[in-house]
């Protein structure tokens, strides 16, 4: 890609939350939009016909994210726009398609349409904690990953007793019913599982100390970790991986090169360490290195 001209973009403005009855007016609760401000190409140059040239020539893209999942990818009542890791990247992507913050499109991506979203349009990108998959690859584009993680643990505070998953055996851990989180703590460490519908059902089951422990993705759990990091935090190394990436469609795949490119120079330029630094590093914890992308087809 070459860059003519560059300038920056403020980030749309800061979202503002409404406190609760028992909350302090202004808390940050790690859900607040991040005030950030990354590069927006000036007239970008792209091959023509590309689809990033037909982005970058209509001003504006469509990108799906997670609305419930504070940290990663998250929506407040009455809030514009979601906040989080995957949000910040996505306005990156933007940028480097010469794309204003306020012409991004958020649409809600929920783990069951991810696909049939980018098949059938819906979304030009899909960066909603999006695992790599062999099977995923076979029907949309993946590039990246932009970050890994892996199956956590998420515990009390002043909990000293769970480090890891061989601290489990006989422990109540608490995950989504159905889940493969909550299948390989029972099966493999011993601990009495507690399934509940959501991942913020089984937070408020830890903060009143019905469960010992919550267990999903890291990501996930850091951003838990991240709105109240005086009662939560994130402990031992992750247990599995995931490779999170940004889907896109397979009529596309000029996307793949770009979009590595982006990551790339995000890591390469600290914005991802801003991104990260405001939105999972409130739980206290250290921007991941650079992962080893995929190469693309």
């Amino acid at each position: 890609m070459k860059v003519r001209s560059m300038k920056l973009a403020a980030v749309a403005a800061a979202v503002v939350l409404a406190a609760s009855a028992c909350g302090n007016a202004g808390e940050d609760d790690g859900t607040a939009a991040s005030g950030n401000e990354y590069e927006v190409v000036d007239s970008p140059d792209f091959e023509a016909g590309s689809r990033m040239a037909e982005l970058a020539e209509a001003g504006s893209v469509k990108i799906g994210v997670k609305y419930d999942q504070p940290g990663v990818g998250f929506k407040a009542a009455g809030s514009e726009a979601p906040t989080g890791i995957d949000p910040e990247l996505g306005k990156i992507i933007a940028g480097q398609l010469g794309i204003e913050p306020d012409k991004i499109e958020w649409v809600e991506a929920i783990s069951d349409n991810r696909e049939p979203f980018l098949q059938n349009g819906t979304v030009d990108f899909v960066i909603a904690s999006y695992s790599i998959t062999d099977d995923r690859r076979k029907v949309v584009g993946q590039a990246g990953p932009y970050y890994v993680t892996g199956q956590s643990l998420l515990v009390a505070a002043d909990d000293d007793s769970i480090n890891g998953p061989d601290d489990l055996e006989g422990k109540k851990v608490c995950s989504v019913t159905g889940s493969t989180s909550i299948k390989t703590v029972e099966e493999e460490y011993g601990a009495t599982p507690a399934g509940f519908d959501t991942y913020s059902e089984c937070v408020d089951q830890l903060k009143n100390g019905s469960v010992d422990a919550v267990t999903t993705d890291g990501a996930i759990l850091l951003g838990y970790a991240a709105q109240a990091p005086d009662e939560l935090k994130v402990v031992g190394e992750p247990f599995s991986e995931e490779r999170y990436g940004v889907g896109y469609s397979k009529d596309a795949p000029e996307l793949c090169q770009f979009l590595n490119d982006t990551i790339e120079k995000a890591y390469d330029d600290g914005d991802f360490e801003k991104a990260f630094d405001a939105t999972l590093g409130k739980s206290g914890n250290d921007v991941p290195e650079k992962p080893t992308l995929d190469a693309c087809a």
